[in-house]
């Protein structure tokens, strides 16, 4: 019985398994003190009461369990790490050109991957890194691709705004602010074309919800009775604008008007988890639904942006220290009793490992072919020829 609990608990999340490549070791010290195995369920109540439009809202009593909640905090603490490192890759100038990091907002993507299944396809903007990861993105092939190096999970060229990964319906970051959300409701049309039963996530920021394509697609997406679900992840400034001086309504939930919608408290990775799987129920019946993530992003808008001269640092010092997902995870585990605060720590260290080695392992990827420039643009790369300036010199044929 002892040898079957351990193989349960210490098998990782697919996210965690494929994307970090953390070893279980990290959980044995808790299996050895009897944590409860995944069977052992307890209820949490959500941290606020979901607010609804023209829908009645899910409970608030979501239920999780040790496996759960370690798994959780596992996967959060490594995208948060793992966000650091690309903030310090970056003023080391090995990664170039545009990084939008995700750190303050791990419990969307980690709550919304508890809700659905690799089926379901996830399409999101330029703030991607982390969305890659939960749905079982490679880390080597992560901090590759900000480097732009050949192992990258977009070859090395899509960046720190292109991560993709087909072979789990992540469907990637986009870089035309709003221009994923009509895309995203064509593969819910797809879906329901083809009777597959999966949804589709659609995300955007607060600074993308007044964008005209969003409503034309939604439009559609509401006629056709769509499965897709449109998260606006509501971190509060779009770029350095606050919420209340672009938008006359802040309240995006509400904003689809003859759509239903969901204000969450997206710090709250078991609200996050709650509203996701009563989402899914819904669209699939019903067609599209509204979920408004009410989040919050650490770093600024990019790595150009210190996120200071439109906040106070007493604004994201108070965030950190009342709503962090992260902590609210810790403090939940360990009132439970589930793992001491010393088990937590050396999971963390752990992680800090496998990130660090991760990187070393992608700065030994080299860089592309100069020649896959011109790869990738048609769908049959047959016949290209590239010219010097001149015209006269041929630079590359491809086959």
């Amino acid at each position: 019985m002892a040898a079957a609990i351990l193989r349960r608990l210490t098998t990782l999340t697919p996210a965690a398994a494929a994307s970090a490549r953390v070893a279980p070791r990290p959980l044995l010290p808790l299996l050895a003190r009897g944590v409860s195995d995944s069977t052992d369920a307890i209820t949490v109540e959500t941290s606020v009461p979901f607010k609804s439009h023209i829908v009645d809202p899910p409970s608030r009593s979501a239920t999780t369990s040790a496996r759960e909640l370690l798994s959780f905090f596992r996967d959060m603490a490594l995208m948060r790490r793992s966000e650091i490192a690309a903030d310090s890759l970056y003023k080391a100038k090995l990664i170039r050109g545009f990084c939008h990091l995700y750190d303050g907002q791990e419990a969307v993507a980690v709550g919304m991957e508890a809700a659905i299944t690799r089926a379901d396809a996830i399409i999101t903007a330029y703030r991607d890194h982390c969305l890659y990861l939960a749905r079982g993105g490679d880390l080597v092939a992560a901090f590759a691709e900000l480097m732009g190096r050949r192992d990258g999970c977009s070859r090395g060229k899509g960046g720190s705004m292109h991560f993709y990964k087909r072979d789990a319906n992540f469907f990637g970051g986009h870089g035309i602010v709003g221009a994923q959300v009509p895309l995203g409701c064509g593969i819910a049309f797809a879906q329901r074309y083809r009777k597959e039963g999966t949804v589709t996530f659609d995300l955007y920021g607060d600074g993308a919800a007044n964008q005209g394509q969003l409503f034309e697609a939604l439009n559609m997406a509401a006629l056709w009775k769509l499965p897709v679900i449109l998260v606006c992840e509501n971190n509060h400034y779009g770029m350095g604008t606050a919420e209340w001086r672009a938008s006359k309504s802040p309240a995006y939930y509400k904003r689809g008007d003859y759509v239903p919608g969901l204000k969450v408290d997206g710090m709250d990775v078991l609200a996050v988890k709650q509203a996701c799987k009563f989402a899914k129920d819904h669209v699939l019946e019903n067609g599209p639904i509204i979920l408004e993530m009410d989040t919050y992003r650490y770093h600024g808008h990019s790595m150009s942006d210190p996120g200071s001269s439109y906040r106070t640092r007493d604004e994201i010092a108070g965030i950190r220290q009342e709503r962090d997902p992260i902590e609210r995870v810790r403090k939940l585990i360990l009132a439970h009793d589930f793992a001491t605060a010393q088990e937590l720590k050396d999971m963390e260290k752990e992680i800090r490992k496998q990130v660090d080695a991760a990187i070393a392992k992608a700065k030994e990827s080299p860089m592309p072919d100069p020649s896959e420039l011109f790869t990738n643009v048609y769908v049959n790369d047959c016949g290209l020829e590239s010219f010097g300036v001149d015209r006269k010199v041929v630079r590359t044929v491809l086959p």
